[in-house]
Order: structure tokens, then sequence, then C-alpha cells
């Protein structure tokens, strides 16, 4: 029996996925999170074969939840199913490991079949996916990576840097230099260009 996490923002899509994936005898969906802050919770509390989770979730990504994964939970199959094919996410994802990409467009039965090739050890990520995350390769730090986030979110200075325990001049430091790097013209301009690339 695998037992599989589903984390997705959106509760129909959330409850959907998971409903289709509970019908398969050989799987048992045995936890939901609404976000990756809230994956990382239930991993805690009970073991889990496969995580499955979206990209873009609030407080924490499905990126930044298999990086955390495959450092505490080594043996935790992970798989990222999204509608976004942007290069710079599935280049994260296979940098942080990642051992599925699946396209949220794809058949219930391809799905299932994806789940139970991760379990064999297989790695399954579209040869056409694979190809386009060669292209651009994300210049943004990690922290920049953030304070860019929260910046396109409309945060100001002074909110982010008391998010992130920082101070207002290390945040400004932080976003001229994410401006620079990606040549834009100010913080939301650079938080778009991010943003499209799939390096948020």
């Amino acid at each position: 029996m695998i037992k599989l996490l589903v984390a997705e923002d959106q509760a129909l899509v959330r409850g959907a996925i998971s409903t289709l994936l509970q019908l398969e005898p050989e799987i048992d969906v045995v936890a939901q999170a609404e976000d990756g802050q809230v994956a990382l919770q239930q991993l805690q509390q009970q073991t889990v074969d496969l995580v499955l989770t979206d990209i873009e979730m609030p407080n924490m990504t499905g990126l930044e939840l298999i990086e955390v994964i495959k450092q505490r939970y080594p043996d935790t199959r992970t798989a990222i199913m999204t509608t976004f094919s942007r290069a710079g996410y599935i280049r994260r994802a296979i940098e942080a490991g990642v051992d599925g990409f699946i396209l949220k467009e794809a058949l219930s039965d391809y799905l299932i079949d994806a789940i139970k090739k991760i379990m064999q050890g297989q790695k399954l990520i579209d040869p056409e996916l694979a190809m386009s995350a060669l292209g651009d390769s994300d210049p943004l730090s990690d922290k920049e990576r953030k304070i860019l986030r929260h910046a396109g979110e409309g945060l100001k200075n002074r909110d982010i840097a008391a998010k992130m325990f920082l101070s207002e001049g290390t945040v400004r430091n932080y976003l001229s230099e994410a401006i620079s790097k990606l040549n834009a013209s100010n913080r939301i301009d650079a938080a778009r260009i991010a943003q499209q690339k799939g390096w948020l």
C-alpha cells in the first residue's frame, strides 16, 4: 500500500485528487495539506511514502517543501503536480531531487501509473519539460527570491524586513541586487520577470 500525502492550496482540487487516488486499491491518501508548512507538520506525525505537491502555495511553496523533505526525510519520494511547465520551476525541482513532475492536465490513469513507477524507483520527468529546464539559469539567491516574492505581493520594505527578520537596509540591498540581475526597471518589474521565468 502506497501511503500518500497531497499538498495543494485549492481545497476543491485537493479534495478531487485525493478522492480520485483513494479509489485506487494500492494507494491510501493518509494526509492532505493546504501548504508546505502544514505538509511538514503532517510528515512529523506519520510515515508517508510519497508527497504529491503543487508548486504555488502560500507560506511554503512546493519547491521549498521538496528541498526540506530531501534533507529531513530522504526515503520519502516526491512528485510535483502543476499546471505550470515553466523552465525555472522544473530546473529547481530537478535540482531539489524531485522524483516526478506531472502536469495537472494529465489523465488520471497516467497519474496513478506515474505514482506506481516513482515508488518503484523511476524518475518521471517528461523529456520535453526536462529539455526546457536546461534553458535560462536562475541568477537569484534564496533570500533574493523570497524578498522578491514578498515585494511582488505588494509588501513594503519594512513589512518584508519584519517577516524575514532582516533590517530594512538589508532588504533594500537584496531588492536592488535582484533588480540589477534581472535587468528590471523596478521591484514589481523584477518580480514579474522572475515569476514568468518560474524563479519565484
